[in-house]
């Protein structure tokens, strides 16, 4: 069987896959890539999910990619936008026509000899499965299962008569008008039911075994709106990119210098909007700002919904399922027709994807991951993997900057190997995100480490980010260049 090669193998054609593609096409116009997608359609998250008001949390100015002005009157878009974005910006770059779509990546294998992965990749068709080799691997896959979210054990489950669903798995013509509805969760996917259906049911209650942190936004960006009348749209973009940028960064560092102080000020935004009657503890978390991602609502659409009396918050335990409902353990029972399970992600990386070195298993739990892009003694492998405290795309944009500069001085030196090496003997491991979400403490045993100092320290924070991937230097002494012995 003759297999084919390519210099550059994306998996994913999401956000991350098609932008990698654009700044292979941009800089490294020579290099031959494919991009494999296990579903039959780009775009990724913003495909896969179509729950009601599904939407980005972050704005578009900072999620839309640094080479391709947002222009849509909206900030904070919805999932239709987004994805309308993302099919764009292919067309626009000819990428489409690289997309091998229905190809699931299975297994991959790293020859040292060879000095090249090869991959095993089923047609989700036919159920054939091919092999194709490549020089370097780039894993765009996201971080979590597109198989499956995550669904705690709920006691009595099998006893609830009415519909329950995850939103994840949004059912085409799932009829809510006029029922009572009960989402149990409290993160960025349930305070966007919340406001999406609200205008349709009898009622919507969020049930909430603890509060998450909200913050109502702005739904579209009015200055630059008005600047798109007499400034060029990249102008505009770069304006508006670079200003929210760093406030981001101030408001973060800032959170974690003053944490009381921010809270504060979140919970006194929440309390104008709900009213002085409303009972503040389902909006007051126990932790501090940032330990979890902070939730964002566009002008306050969830606030809105229980202030119209269209929704309601109730934080308590679940003790069981019941035929009409939810009993709490308050002894509080919530009557619904439908349950919606917007309990999380299960993290997951590379897609499922196995990894092998010259035939031997690789966890990707026992390496640790440098400048937040590639991983230790792993050659010629990259994942994109983008901010927890920000925009996805801020990282994966100057990710893919530094690969393009990285397969550059590949070149440049005629080496076919690019390996980080540990030689620090004061580099220790440390967990891989600094967060207290349910999702990221779930996975932690699966997830990479990162180590207490550069270049083996993830920063999440742009401007170091941006000093070390953009600018500093790709012949570090950390990474070592190869050819087959």
């Amino acid at each position: 069987m003759t297999m084919e090669f390519v210099d550059v193998l994306i998996i994913g054609a999401g956000l991350s896959g098609i932008g990698a593609a654009c700044h292979l096409q941009k800089k490294l116009p020579g290099k031959s890539y494919a991009i494999l997608e296990g579903r039959q359609a780009i775009g990724g998250t913003w495909d896969l999910f179509r729950y009601p008001g599904i939407r980005s949390d972050s704005d578009m100015y900072t999620l839309g990619y640094n080479f391709k002005p947002w222009t849509n009157p909206k900030a904070i878009a919805d999932g239709p936008d987004i994805r309308t974005y993302i099919q764009e910006t292919a067309r626009e770059y000819g990428v489409e026509k690289h997309v091998r779509f229905g190809h699931k990546s299975l297994k991959a294998s790293w020859c040292t000899d060879r000095a090249t992965w090869t991959v095993d990749v089923q047609k989700v068709d036919s159920g054939e499965v091919i092999q194709i080799e490549c020089r370097f691997l780039l894993g765009c896959t996201g971080y979590y299962n597109y198989a499956a979210g995550y669904t705690p054990e709920f006691p009595g489950r099998d006893r609830f008569e009415g519909q329950i669903v995850h939103p994840q798995h949004w059912p085409e013509n799932l009829d809510y008008s006029g029922k009572k509805v009960v989402v149990i969760g409290s993160g960025a996917t349930a305070v966007t039911l919340i406001p999406a259906m609200a205008e349709k049911t009898a009622h919507i209650t969020m049930l909430q075994r603890s509060p998450s942190y909200v913050a109502s936004v702005p739904l579209r960006d009015k200055l630059s709106n008005k600047l798109r009348k007499y400034l060029p749209a990249k102008v505009v973009y770069r304006m508006a990119r670079t200003r929210n940028v760093g406030f981001q960064m101030f408001f973060y560092k800032l959170a974690r210098a003053k944490p009381k102080a921010i809270r504060r000020l979140l919970l006194s935004q929440v309390r104008r909007q709900v009213g002085d009657n409303f009972d503040m503890k389902h909006f007051s978390p126990s932790y501090n700002p940032w330990d979890e991602r902070l939730c964002a609502v566009p002008n306050g659409d969830l606030f809105k919904a229980i202030r119209h009396g269209k929704a309601s918050v109730v934080t308590d335990h679940i003790d069981t399922f019941t035929e009409k409902g939810i009993l709490l353990k308050s002894g509080q029972e919530l009557e619904a027709d439908i349950i919606i399970t917007a309990t999380g992600l299960d993290l997951q990386l590379l897609g499922g994807m196995e990894l092998e070195m010259d035939g031997k298993p690789l966890q990707m739990s026992q390496t640790m991951n440098y400048k937040g892009v590639m991983f230790k003694d792993i050659p010629n492998f990259a994942m994109v993997f983008g901010y927890t405290n920000a925009s996805w795309t801020l990282k994966a944009d100057i990710t893919l900057e530094y690969l393009c500069r990285l397969l550059k001085t590949m070149d440049k030196k005629g080496m076919h190997q690019a390996t980080p090496r540990l030689s620090d003997s004061s580099v220790h491991e440390v967990p891989f995100l600094d967060m207290q979400s349910g999702y990221v403490k779930r996975a932690l045993p699966k997830l990479p480490r990162q180590g207490n100092k550069a270049p083996w320290k993830l920063h999440q924070n742009y401007a170091l980010d941006l000093a070390m991937l953009r600018y500093g230097e790709v012949d570090d002494g950390v990474m070592t260049f190869s050819n087959p012995g």
